[in-house]
């Protein structure tokens, strides 16, 4: 998979917890009600940002997760920048140990290439798989395998931020449509799993998991870029624009269109909408 970078997962972890859908969290968490422990695979888990956007709503109080993650430079950080989060962390050979809010949570950070190891991951029977911004950029037939692999094992998982295609931009521009045509063609593209599902992947999921018997629910997440997330909306501005002069589009348009956007953050009425979902999926 095409990688990340971490100051960029830094820059929208912020916005990315605002958006968590609190009723289907609440919904995972009413799964689990009672647990004392919990083990979590965490896939593609970047800086580790959906663990901290998601263990202290979970109720077990000692929880195990182990981020999976095909860049070692992102684990690294993950491992920091989880260090830094808890309330007093400590390292166990390769495993961080931290407390956090009256939570106790061990940490393993483990290299894997989804396209080749997963089925060997979820092998490994946690409670709970989660991901965070992932499944829109696989592909369609890797869904539908990541979906029988689960069912095989009876797994649940929660995901949330899929982007869903949804963009809202004020003051309308007269580039916005074509803009964002071009932009959903280059998401499309294979980011290494194959033609990326882009913003029908909840759907696509949705329907596997139906049809192997799942109880499937999901939620809006959707980004609401104010004052506070403009560095956030800059940066978001700026790789939309990279990406649509990459198919194709008018070099001349694509600037003008970034320029008008960059200017009307600074209007006290505009406040960008980026559409994601979150999805609760478990055996019936």
């Amino acid at each position: 998979m095409s990688g990340f970078s971490a100051d960029w997962l830094a820059l929208r972890e912020p916005a990315d917890h605002a958006a968590r859908n609190r009723d289907i969290l609440s919904e995972v968490a009413a799964h689990f009600a009672g647990a004392d422990h919990l083990s979590i695979i965490d896939l593609g888990c970047g800086a580790g940002s959906n663990l901290r956007g998601a263990a202290l709503a979970l109720p077990a109080s000692r929880q195990s997760w182990t981020l999976i993650d095909y860049d070692p430079t992102l684990l690294a950080v993950a491992r920091d920048r989880l260090a830094a989060w808890a309330d007093r962390a400590e390292s166990q050979g390769e495993e961080l140990l931290i407390e956090k809010a009256g939570k106790e949570i061990a940490v393993d950070f483990r290299r894997a290439d989804l396209n080749a190891d997963v089925d060997r991951v979820l092998g490994w029977r946690p409670d709970l798989v989660t991901a965070a911004a992932l499944f829109d950029l696989v592909s369609a037939d890797w869904i539908d395998r990541f979906v029988a692999s689960l069912a095989r094992h009876r797994l649940p998982l929660y995901t949330v931020l899929t982007y869903d295609g949804r963009e809202e931009w004020t003051p309308p521009h007269a580039l916005d449509a074509g803009i964002h045509r071009a932009f959903l063609e280059h998401q499309r593209r294979d980011k290494g799993f194959g033609p990326s599902a882009g913003p029908d992947a909840i759907s696509r999921m949705a329907s596997a998991f139906a049809a192997s018997g799942y109880r499937v629910a999901t939620g809006d997440s959707p980004w609401r870029l104010g004052a506070r997330e403009a560095s956030l909306a800059e940066e978001l501005i700026a790789g939309i624009a990279q990406a649509a002069g990459e198919t194709g589009f008018a070099p001349d348009g694509v600037a003008a269109w970034r320029e008008a956007r960059l200017a009307s953050l600074a209007q006290s009425d505009s406040s960008p909408l980026v559409g994601h979902l979150d999805l609760w999926a478990r055996p019936a």
